[in-house]
């Protein structure tokens, strides 16, 4: 006994499967089948292969990204403190007071913190400034440094504008 199958009744019980198979909106839709209509496994890799290539570079340049930034924070923390040890050593009490160039060797031993790449790495600027405030004998300690960093600082850099890091600090003689 030969059983009857109906034409229209196997293209709708194909298009069911088709449906269920891949999922709408998936990558699955942009590639081509392969022999008998459907996808190798070969073809998966090297469309993910062609992905992972397609999102690295963005990923590696938000990785450097945020080292670099951290080591600007970081740098711009040590420029800080060292103001702030510099500003300090020269107001304390004593006979005689120190001189601007040992001031700026504070400075200059507290900033050896500082994280730099490359072979010259940058030396920060002090600049120091005595005045008055209401009377009272003040004394300002600036230092700047030319942030160089691994990515970002050196494309700065390279472009002509460095990022440069600078902290003040102000304090009343004793």
């Amino acid at each position: 006994m030969t059983r009857f199958r109906d034409p229209v009744r196997q293209t709708r019980r194909w298009e069911k499967m088709q449906m269920y198979s891949r999922s709408a909106g998936s990558a699955a839709d942009l590639r081509s089948p392969g022999p008998q209509g459907k996808t190798t496994h070969a073809q998966q890799r090297g469309s993910a292969v062609v992905e992972f290539a397609l999102v690295l570079p963005i990923l590696l340049a938000v990785l450097v990204g945020g080292i670099d930034a951290s080591l600007a924070l970081y740098d711009k923390a040590v420029i800080t403190n060292a103001s702030r040890e510099g500003a300090r050593a020269g107001i304390v009490a004593r006979n005689p007071l120190l001189t601007d160039a040992q001031i700026r060797g504070v400075v200059n031993q507290y900033a050896q913190g500082v994280v730099s790449f490359g072979a010259q790495p940058a030396q920060p600027t002090v600049l120091i400034q005595k005045s008055s405030l209401n009377g009272d004998p003040t004394l300002k300690v600036t230092v700047s440094y030319t942030f160089q960093g691994m990515g970002l600082g050196s494309l700065l850099q390279s472009l002509g504008k460095p990022m440069v890091l600078q902290a003040s600090t102000v304090m009343v003689y004793e």
